[in-house]
């Protein structure tokens, strides 16, 4: 498996963050956002980054192609790349773009690199704090440059604390995850994949549960729990695929209470 460096690609992903997200935090000025689709937004932070990551990322990596969200939202065909035999970066460029657009902290980068449809690497970005989560299939999970594991979870659901996305959702699935809050210590996502994952990884929360499941937003965090220790799946049991047209995934912080979990979220055996 050939791979980039994976130090001079978070390198890079700060780089860009520093000069093309972080100034225009909390500066956005009036034409700055605007709206793609119903209460899903893009800033010009969101398309500078995409803009500078789409040209610099395959020189770490010669051959390879770039899939970006603004880019696909432009034009969908381009996700057609993730076909490809070549390798495929896949970038968030501003992960949380409604809190970064509200001038809140809890946005990320994320950018992952796929083969045959198979995410063989992933980085996540904290512009504000200052951390970085790396990820490489096989070899496992770093935080920081540390390598880590998630901490063991409670198998009790009572004491799981989970993250509960309701964006995206029907207002069935919406009225029946909603009831889920009665058997675990529930709370809602972050609004960004690019810190739900992370609480995972450290124990923060012990699973989250999506309904949509865009390649931008989750290749990179699935890769990282399931190389910590941790399990991912559609809620019908299937993996978790690049390609896949399956909604739902349920990602929790160890392959031992993902059923647990699961029969406690879904109830339907």
């Amino acid at each position: 498996m050939i791979l980039p460096d994976i130090d001079r690609v978070t390198a890079l992903i700060r780089e860009v963050a520093a000069a093309e997200i972080l100034p225009r935090f909390r500066s956005l000025g009036d034409g700055d956002i605007r709206e793609k689709g119903p209460g899903d937004l893009v800033t010009v932070a969101d398309e500078a980054a995409e803009r500078v990551l789409t040209a610099r990322l395959p020189d770490l990596l010669p051959g390879s192609l770039v899939i970006g969200e603004e880019a696909v939202s432009a034009d969908p065909s381009v996700m057609e790349r993730l076909s490809d035999d070549r390798p495929v970066w896949i970038v968030d460029p501003v992960d949380g773009t409604i809190n970064f657009a509200n001038g809140r902290d809890r946005f990320g980068t994320i950018v992952a690199l796929a083969r045959g449809g198979r995410t063989i690497a992933g980085w996540i970005v904290h512009p504000v704090q200052g951390r970085a989560f790396t990820a490489v299939a096989g070899e496992g999970t770093w935080a920081d440059g540390e390598r880590i594991r998630i901490p063991a979870p409670p198998t009790r659901p009572e004491e799981m604390r989970g993250l509960l996305s309701v964006y995206s959702h029907t207002p069935e699935s919406r009225e029946r995850m909603e009831a889920s809050r009665a058997r675990f210590a529930l709370t809602d996502t972050f609004l960004a994949s690019a810190f739900d994952y992370p609480a995972i990884l450290t124990g923060e929360r012990h699973f989250v549960n999506y309904r949509r499941t865009l390649p931008w937003d989750h290749a990179a965090g699935i890769l990282m729990v399931t190389e910590a220790g941790g399990a991912a799946a559609r809620p019908d049991r299937a993996p978790y695929t690049l390609t896949g047209t399956t909604e739902g995934i349920l990602v929790v912080a160890g392959a031992d209470i993902w059923e647990t979990v699961r029969e406690t979220l879904f109830g339907d055996g």
